[in-house]
């Protein structure tokens, strides 16, 4: 048996960890080690540069540039996003820190370096959106942030010139606008808790006395950036969600009830569905994606079937097509008064037919009729036995 030399393990070992210092965590949407780039692809702005320039679109339909803050005595640049429970975590401490530092001559604005196209729906299991321009304005005006919020998903140009590692990431510049910090906002991301060591705004706080910053740089923790080039990640993720198979058990009524009793810690959607259901058939690519999106959390999709059991086949093809793999059910008698007496007395059975129940049997949600899908996933991601932080 042959071996190598021990400092060519040395290297294989320090080359095989060499990517972003950031945690590669399926919580926050990063891909496994082995896939994480190599850290000189996007490098991080040194401490000293200069502000690097940019011209993008804010959600209020302004563009901005570095000319827009041109009178803040220190500008603070913050990469963010919407499905990250990181920068999720951070959201009312970045609006916080603009009311309490404007009047002092601090400017906020944050920026979203990601690209949409390259976020599997496996890593929004803490979110209810994604990162495209209308769903940043669509969470700007939720938490009424108080500083503008720019897209640069579409080609990344703000993002490679800065080179956040992860999202939030800190730039504090000063009044000429070098780089004075750069790095996480605290020490602590659940915001239940109190940090102990608040980095970014102790660096504005120095500059704007004058004073050296006492910490310059700190590693920064979070989901990865999603670079464009991702997509064959994307790509191989929908390729392993063909491969997964598809079921389609017959279930009782009593067998229903069971199933609205709950007695799991998951929170669990129920969707009542028929082939022949034209709104049925055009939301359920939404609950497969909902599927994707939550089933690493204490989640729980079933659908269940309304059609005749004569028609099982039928629907397990279109089933099959959706690539539903979650738990499937088709109801086992033709008496449909029975089915809608199991589900829930008050469903007056028209088709669709939605329920969100929490462990336990609490109906927290009930839905006649099509669903808002993105109303729906607030109300799956804002429950407790979900949630937006880890």
């Amino acid at each position: 048996m042959r071996f190598f030399p021990r400092f060519l393990l040395v290297v294989c070992s320090l080359a095989l960890f060499s990517g972003s210092p950031q945690l590669a965590d399926p919580r926050f949407g990063d891909p496994p080690l082995g896939d994480l780039r190599p850290a000189d692809d996007h490098p991080t702005l040194p401490i000293g540069s200069a502000a690097p320039d940019f011209s993008l679109q804010g959600v209020d339909g302004k563009t901005y540039s570095l000319s827009s803050f041109s009178d803040a005595k220190v500008l603070v640049v913050v990469f963010t996003c919407n499905h990250c429970p990181t920068a999720q975590a951070y959201e009312d401490r970045l609006i916080r820190l603009t009311t309490e530092y404007k009047d002092k001559g601090v400017s906020v604005v944050a920026i979203m370096p990601n690209d949409p196209s390259s976020i599997r729906l496996d890593e929004l299991g803490y979110t209810d959106m994604g990162d495209s321009f209308d769903e940043m304005k669509r969470r700007a005006a939720e938490k009424n942030f108080n500083f503008p919020y720019l897209y640069d998903g579409q080609t990344e140009t703000a993002a490679k010139a800065y080179g956040p590692i992860a999202t939030p990431h800190v730039f504090v510049f000063d009044q000429n606008r070098k780089l004075r910090y750069s790095g996480r906002v605290d020490d602590v991301e659940k915001p239940s808790k109190t940090p102990h060591v608040r980095d970014a705004q102790n660096a504005i706080d120095a500059v704007l006395a004058g004073r050296p910053v006492p910490v310059q740089t700190t590693k920064v923790f979070g989901c990865s950036i999603k670079w464009t080039e991702k997509s064959d990640w994307i790509e191989k993720a929908k390729q392993e969600w063909a491969k997964e198979p598809v079921k389609l058990d017959t279930i009782t009524a009593d067998g229903i009830r069971e199933l609205i009793r709950n007695h799991t810690e998951k929170l669990r959607v129920i969707d009542i569905w028929a082939t022949w259901c034209g709104p049925c058939v055009a939301e359920f690519p939404d609950f497969v994606d909902m599927n994707r999106m939550y089933r690493r959390r204490d989640f729980e999709l079933i659908s269940i079937s309304a059609d005749e059991p004569a028609k099982r086949d039928k629907a397990l093809k279109f089933l099959q097509q959706s690539q539903a793999s979650n738990l499937n059910y088709i109801f086992n008698l033709d008496d449909k008064y029975k089915l809608i007496e199991a589900v829930d007395p008050k469903w007056q059975g028209a088709l669709p037919y939605t329920m969100v129940i929490e462990p336990g049997g609490k109906v927290i949600y009930a839905k006649e009729g099509p669903v808002d899908a993105a109303a729906l996933r607030k109300i799956v991601v804002d429950d407790p036995a979900i949630g937006r932080y880890y």
